[in-house]
C-alpha cells in the first residue's frame, strides 16, 4: 500500500529552516516510526513550507519525504491554494492509495481532501471548537481555521478521532470517524536505566507552549500558594515560552518570583532524550488546561513511570481515566489539594502504568490500526 501523510514541517512551524533534518510534532513522529516497522507499505511524507530547506529524500527504509516550496501568497491568505496546487502537483508523480492530512490547524487537511484521492483526516486540535471558547491567540485565524475545518471534514472520507471528546465534536460534521489514540514515540518505552538519580526535593514537571489555553499560570499561582504553606517541591516547565504576549508577560513575572524562592523554574525546549532523562528524574506531571484533543504529553509522562494531576476534561480523561497514579480535577484548587496529599505521602512516583501504556500507544500497534482502516476506506 503507497500511503501519503500531508503533514507539517516543524522547521516550517518554528522557523527552523537552517536545521538539517525534518521533524514533526510528537504525533507524526511516533506514527511514522510504527510505520517504519510494518512491511508491505510505502509511506511518502509530504509538507509545504515558505522557504528552501535541506533535502532528505528518505526517512527510512520504507518513507520517503518531499519538501514543497509555497510562496507566502499560496498560503492561508488564498485559502491555502497555493499548498493545495503543490500537493496535487507531487501526488501525481506518487500515485498513492490514499492521502492522510495531518491537522486542521493549517493546510495538510485541507490539501488532502483536495488532493484528488482517496483521504481520510487526523484531528489533532479541535479548531471549530477552540474557536467557540475564544481561546485562539488571533481570532480572525481562528475563524478562519474554524470554517476551514467545517469544510474539510464534510469533504473526506472519515476522521482519525484521538479522544472519545474529539470524537463527539467531529461526528456530526463528518461522514465517518474512527476513535483512534496517538502514538507515543517509541523512546519513552526504554528501560528507566537510573533510577537512583531521582530528584531528592519532589519535582512536577509541565510541557506545553505557555498561553491562556495550557494555563500555566495557574498552575505557577498554585505552586506559589503551596510553597507559602511550607511544602518543598519544584515544578519545571517545559515549552516554547514568549513574553512578547500578555500571557507570556505575565507568566515571566510569576516566574521569576518562583525562581527566586526555588519552587518553579524553566527548563527551555528539550530533545527527545533530555526531555526522557528529566522526566526520569522526576516524581511527578501536571497538566491542566482549559481544552484538550488529546493530551498526549500525559501518555509519554505515564510511559515514564510519574504521579499525574490533571485536569478532568477531553482527550486527558480518555487517557487518564483508570490508570494507577491518576488524579483529575475541575479545578486548580482540587489540584492543588491532591498535590499536598501527595508530598505528605513521600511524593510516589507510578511506575504501573507503563505497560499500559506500551499496549495502547505503541508506535506499530497505532500504525497498524491505520493501515487497517485505510484498507477499510478503499474496500480491500
Amino acid at each position: 500500500m503507497r500511503i501519503v501523510q500531508v503533514t507539517t514541517d516543524s522547521r516550517e512551524h518554528f522557523k527552523d529552516y537552517g536545521r538539517p533534518e525534518p521533524y514533526f510534532g510528537m504525533a507524526p513522529e511516533a506514527l511514522l516510526s510504527g510505520f517504519a516497522e510494518l512491511p508491505g507499505v510505502e509511506v511518502h511524507v509530504v509538507s509545504c513550507l515558505r522557504q528552501p530547506v535541506a533535502a532528505s529524500p528518505k526517512l527510512a527504509d520504507n518513507i520517503f519525504y518531499h519538501p514543497l516550496l509555497v510562496p507566502k501568497s499560496g498560503w492561508m491568505s488564498t485559502l491555502y491554494q497555493g499548498c493545495v496546487r503543490s500537493v496535487r502537483s507531487v501526488l501525481r508523480d506518487i500515485r498513492p492509495d490514499i492521502v492522510h492530512g495531518q491537522g486542521t490547524e493549517r493546510d495538510c487537511a485541507f490539501s488532502a481532501v483536495h488532493s484528488g484521492y482517496p483521504n481520510v483526516v487526523t484531528i489533532h486540535g479541535n479548531m471549530a471548537e477552540i474557536e467557540r471558547l475564544g481561546l485562539h491567540g488571533h481570532p480572525w485565524y481562528g475563524k478562519a481555521a474554524s470554517v476551514l475545518e467545517n469544510h474539510t471534514l464534510r469533504r473526506t472520507r472519515g476522521v482519525f478521532c484521538n479522544s472519545r471528546y474529539t470524537e463527539e465534536l467531529v461526528a456530526p460534521r463528518t461522514p465517518k470517524t474512527w476513535r483512534v489514540p496517538n502514538a507515543i514515540r517509541s523512546a519513552f518505552f526504554k528501560a528507566r536505566i537510573d533510577p537512583e538519580t531521582t530528584n531528592l526535593v519532589p519535582v512536577l514537571v509541565n510541557i506545553g507552549l505557555v498561553c491562556p489555553r495550557k494555563r500555566q499560570l495557574d498552575i505557577l499561582l498554585a505552586a506559589r500558594e503551596l510553597a507559602e504553606q511550607g511544602y518543598k517541591f519544584k515544578i519545571i516547565f517545559i515549552g516554547h515560552f514568549s513574553t512578547a504576549t500578555s500571557y507570556g508577560s505575565r507568566f515571566g513575572e510569576a516566574l521569576a518570583h518562583a525562581e527566586t524562592y526555588g519552587y518553579a523554574s524553566y527548563g527551555g525546549v528539550l530533545e527527545t532524550e533530555p526531555l526522557i532523562d528529566l522526566l526520569d528524574r522526576s516524581h511527578g506531571f501536571i497538566h491542566f488546561p482549559s481544552e484538550e484533543a488529546f493530551g498526549l504529553v500525559v501518555a509519554e509522562a505515564f510511559a515514564r513511570g510519574l504521579k499525574f494531576f490533571g485536569a478532568d476534561l477531553g482527550g486527558v480523561k480518555d487517557i487518564a481515566t483508570g490508570i494507577p497514579g491518576a488524579e483529575l480535577y475541575e479545578s486548580i484548587d482540587g489540584i492543588k489539594t491532591g498535590i499536598a496529599r501527595w508530598l505528605k505521602a513521600g511524593a510516589p512516583r507510578s511506575p504501573e502504568a507503563a505497560d499500559e501504556m506500551a499496549r495502547l500507544y505503541a508506535p506499530a500497534v497505532v500504525a497498524a490500526r491505520h493501515v487497517e482502516i485505510y484498507q477499510e476506506v478503499l474496500g480491500r
